[in-house]
């Protein structure tokens, strides 16, 4: 039987007697400002998590039992108790039922889930790369409250995996600078909004109770689904949509250069509402428009929409206003603003993208449990 590590991603803050790092950066996390200048804002990736290690390799239920709920059980105010959330408990209560080793883990650093993900290593190889282990025993599941979470634990495994440039091995495939990736297990931590909320999870088909989750970890398959890296130092699972908007909501113009491969999508003089890098679906519509076609997360290829309002005239002289959607796909893609700082959003992580930033396929590098 396996050995299952639940990991759940908490800020320093949550930490007993800890406090959040500089900038208010949790979680080796860094201001928006930070990560457009080439580190990621893990803080907005790993959010607020919940519970703390169930140390010694307790199960979780052991965990509950110290405090029991999210409160104190000693009565203080203002402070919280280090347990895991209840669909974390009840994945771990279902593994254990399974006869599956389980430890619970909260990291609040990289370095607590570098530690985690070390596990997976595979023995050291002829040529000194850190290497995954395809036969390791322990499994993966990430409790995550948003897809940004689970973005935080891929992009530490591609920081771990992906050799330098100067080391390639052989053994890599030629489309690729990442491995294949330890397969992760999916727990969303926020079933009642499955139906409203089209997360990653409910768009490849994963399950949301904890047990079906802890039935697909140990009975299950590895689905492998393309990442996009890019050259901010981060990755990308489901999408991100660069654009600017007022305080109502509404679309704000700007201007930037996107190019897909070969293909200009902007030349930069064009007013812009919204540009959607898709790898999977979650930023396929701006409102009640369609911005990218059918992305499909196993195709080895990035999709990607840019919105321009097209002006014309009616036949009594009238101006009307249309949304122009231009569509390419291909290997890669560069956006670069050409009038200040652009607000986006990538996997739900906010920040502002001030000078080019190119995203790349990597097919098939990672992968989740499925049934």
């Amino acid at each position: 039987m396996y050995d299952v590590v639940l990991l759940t991603l908490g800020s320093e803050r949550d930490a007993p007697g800890g406090a959040c790092g500089s900038g208010g950066a949790c979680c080796g996390g860094a201001t928006a400002h930070e990560a457009d200048a080439g580190a990621t804002a893990d803080g907005a990736e790993a959010g607020a998590g919940a519970g703390a290690t169930a140390d010694g390799g307790a199960t979780a239920r052991d965990a509950a039992d110290v405090c029991g709920t999210g409160d104190r059980h000693d009565g203080k105010a203002g402070e919280r108790c280090d347990t895991p959330r209840v669909p974390v408990l009840a994945c771990a209560d279902a593994l254990t039922a399974r006869g599956a080793r389980v430890e619970t883990v909260t990291a609040r650093s990289d370095a607590e889930i570098d530690a985690v993900l070390a596990r997976f290593d595979a023995p050291p190889r002829p040529d000194g790369l850190t290497w995954p282990d395809p036969d390791s025993k322990i499994r993966l599941v990430v409790a995550a409250a948003s897809d940004a979470q689970l973005r935080a634990v891929v992009r530490r495994l591609v920081r771990r995996y992906a050799p330098p440039p100067s080391r390639r091995p052989d053994d890599l495939p030629g489309n690729r600078t990442v491995p294949d990736l330890p397969p992760i297990g999916v727990l969303p931590l926020d079933p009642a909004r499955s139906t409203t909320h089209r997360d990653l999870a409910a768009q490849l088909g994963l399950p949301r109770d904890p047990a079906a989750v802890a039935a697909v970890v140990l009975d299950g398959t590895a689905r492998r689904l393309d990442l996009l890296r890019n050259d901010g130092g981060s990755v990308t699972l489901d999408g991100a949509l660069i654009g600017a908007a007022d305080d109502s909501g509404r679309p704000l113009h700007w201007r930037g250069r996107v190019e897909v491969d070969d293909a200009v999508l902007s030349n930069g003089d064009d007013p812009l509402l919204a540009c959607a890098i898709g790898n999977a679906g979650g930023y396929a519509r701006l409102d009640d428009v369609t911005l990218l076609g059918d992305p499909d997360p196993t195709d080895g290829r990035v999709e990607v929409a840019v919105a321009v309002p097209v002006v014309t005239r009616s036949a009594f002289g009238r101006k009307r206003m249309r949304l122009e959607v231009r569509r390419a796909r291909g290997r890669a893609v560069s956006v670069l603003p050409r009038e200040g700082k652009v607000p986006f959003l990538d996997d739900g992580a906010e920040g502002e993208l001030s000078r080019k930033r190119s995203w790349w396929t990597e097919p098939g590098a990672w992968a989740v449990w499925t049934s």
